[in-house]
């Protein structure tokens, strides 16, 4: 008896070399239209699988564009079935407002955005996005703007405003923190 078919078969393993396989092909077809693929997660949904897709864009992911994905999506997984295995369910969504910034694209999306950053040495606030490079974010907290490097953040999510940012905090971030000449 081989590994795979001890105690029932290693469905997740199973799943898991299913998503390795579809990973370039569902990544191709969100490209094509413009968004990143975020996540591909493939699980066991009764009979189906469930392949589900979190894309994102530059500007975000309207419900018609989400639309537009999923058709795309599902013609590359359809032109793939053999990779499948069998009959699936496809589900493309973007990422909800409360996913955590982990890559220097989720700042740039987020500048001028309030986010709450917790630091791994425990040390929470919260600040408005401004630069954004490969290795830190520009920060403005309580008034002052403030270098983040990304390898001391343990989480960050962007709050939710209810108001338009502030008219001096955006001209502060626009600016790096130099005043404008007069």
């Amino acid at each position: 008896m081989s590994s795979g078919q001890r105690g029932g078969g290693d469905a997740s393993g199973a799943r898991k070399e299913i998503s390795v396989r579809l990973l370039p092909v569902v990544t191709d077809a969100v490209s094509v239209l413009g968004f990143e693929l975020e996540q591909l997660d493939v699980r066991q949904a009764g009979r189906r699988l469930l392949v589900k897709a979190v894309v994102d864009g530059e500007q975000g992911v309207g419900l018609d564009e989400v639309a537009d994905v999923s058709r795309a999506v599902s013609v590359a997984l359809d032109a793939h079935d053999h990779l499948l295995c069998g009959p699936y369910t496809l589900e493309v969504t973007s990422p909800g407002i409360d996913r955590p910034l982990t890559a220097p694209r989720h700042w740039r999306r987020a500048r001028f955005r309030l986010v709450r950053v917790r630091q791994s040495d425990g040390a929470e606030f919260v600040g408005r996005v401004g630069g954004v490079t490969d290795e830190m974010v520009q920060l403005l907290v309580d008034g002052r703007l403030r270098e983040l490097p990304y390898g001391i953040v343990e989480r960050a999510v962007v709050e939710v405003e209810f108001r338009p940012p502030p008219v001096d905090e955006l001209a502060l971030l626009e600016h790096g923190g130099q005043e404008e000449p007069t």
